[in-house]
């Protein structure tokens, strides 16, 4: 493995922005300080002009692998991800087959660890008659990242609307427990509705389908158990303004046991952009009026929402194509959440700090992620080298999801992804990959 030394960096961590030496060894940080000198054998990285930032780490999205890999697979997802300075994925269990027991698990994991350019982790999956298979998971606290429950509409048997199998869960579980909260009778009671005053749904129905209530209701519904049993609830995907009253900002991440998510996505469009943009933008939980996505900032930059994600969700074209009921959900977005937040620091919404706690260290310490998420002696070596000054547009050509396509085409950011290192090996360096040393298995410093 090489060796390398960022020369006089600007350091993006723990709060602060400081030029710096970095030395990789081994896969992981030797050593940070003011000046280091350069050896044989070392590579050196000038960083004059240039930032540092921990490796994103996405704990949110969907490979669609097995089962689905027509619309995207581990290695073709991961690759987009560290080309976007996503160092370390936490991936969803509504594959075909639905990831409901250890032994499903472990096949995605054997995949991940074949494939993967990114380090990884995979979610065991709920429904509604397999608790004793989630429970199983309590022994393998160290090695999974969590239980997702879907607590609104998903892929094959995992729907979780049993109350008797969602007590079970949340009483007995050790693991963090993720949800998607959308209440699915809210949801259908307006589509009707609708559907009977209109006839045919356009894109711009999808947020009064799928309104604030239903998401409200849900989220509700999951803190109730939580709070219940003090189980460690993590709620995926927060898009509502409503919502926001469920969450504080009164306690360290660290000593939270009720924590909030938010995606890329929800930070950027509103319900104003269906008309643009269509299905391509149709997505659960929907992306919805204007003064949703205000509220959304104000709470991500006052630590009621604690981590930054995207929910990447890719699907072919044609997938995405036809009438409402049919335009699949979902939109391809790992390859552009860093550049992304990096248009709203130019914006002057959020800070280069800012940008690197909730996409990096507040995802690391809400899940306990060992030796990951900080620009740390010690540390894995999973590092994004940034150049603000160089701009990057989304093209057809440079996508590289799988699907082909992405919701931020023709878009051009105030910034570029030079360089990220997974785990010490430099994975992408100005458009060439270096796929030799796959990514590794995330583990997690749990009791």
């Amino acid at each position: 493995m090489q060796k390398y030394l960022f020369k006089n960096i600007q350091v993006v961590n723990e709060g602060k922005i400081k030029a710096q030496d970095v030395l990789i060894k081994g896969g992981r940080i030797e050593r940070i300080d003011s000046s280091i000198n350069s050896k044989p054998g070392l590579i050196e990285i000038d960083g004059e002009g240039k930032h540092l930032f921990p490796g994103v780490i996405d704990d949110q999205v969907h490979f669609r692998e097995p089962g689905l890999t027509h619309k995207g697979s581990i290695y073709s997802e991961s690759r987009a991800a560290v080309a976007g300075g996503v160092t370390s994925f936490m991936e969803m269990p509504n594959t075909i087959p639905n990831a409901l027991t250890p032994e499903l698990l472990e096949e995605k994991y054997a995949i991940g660890s074949h494939s993967s350019l990114a380090n990884y982790s995979f979610f065991m999956g709920t429904s509604n008659t397999n608790a004793e298979e989630v429970l199983k998971m309590n022994a393998r606290k160290k090695d999974v990242c969590g239980v997702k429950i879907f607590m609104g509409a998903s892929t094959g048997n995992m729907l979780v609307d049993s109350h008797t199998a969602l007590d079970k869960v949340f009483r007995e579980s050790e693991l963090l427990i993720a949800t998607h909260c959308e209440d699915e009778r809210i949801i259908k009671h307006n589509y009707e509705r609708l559907k009977k005053e209109k006839g045919i749904l356009s894109p711009s129905d999808h947020p009064l389908v799928r309104d604030e209530n239903a998401c409200f209701e849900s989220s509700l519904v999951a803190i109730q158990f939580a709070k219940k049993y003090n189980s460690r609830l993590h709620i995926l995907h927060i898009s509502t303004e409503k919502e926001l009253q469920l969450f504080s900002n009164m306690l360290p991440l660290k000593e939270k046991r009720i924590t909030a998510e938010v995606c890329v996505h929800h930070l950027h469009f509103t319900a104003d952009d269906y008309e643009q943009l269509g299905y391509k933008i149709k997505c659960n939980p929907a992306i919805k009026a204007p003064h949703n996505k205000e509220a959304l900032w104000k709470a991500l930059l006052d630590d009621r929402l604690d981590v930054i994600a995207t929910d990447h969700a890719p699907h072919t074209m044609e997938e995405k194509a036809g009438d409402y009921e049919h335009a699949h959900a979902g939109l391809p977005l790992v390859q552009h959440p860093l550049l992304l937040m990096l248009q709203y620091y130019r914006l002057g919404r959020i800070s280069l700090e800012k940008i690197a706690e909730k996409m990096s260290h507040a995802v690391a310490d809400c899940f306990q992620i060992e030796d990951r998420g900080y620009i740390r002696e010690g540390y894995f070596a999973d590092l994004v080298l940034v150049d603000t000054n160089a701009k990057t547009t989304v093209t057809k050509e440079n996508i590289l999801y799988k699907c082909g396509w992405s919701p931020l085409e023709n878009f051009t950011f105030p910034a570029s992804i030079e360089k990220t290192f997974v785990n010490g090996n430099m994975v992408w360096d100005e458009g060439k990959f270096d796929e030799s040393i796959k990514g590794q298995r995330m583990l997690f410093d749990r009791k």
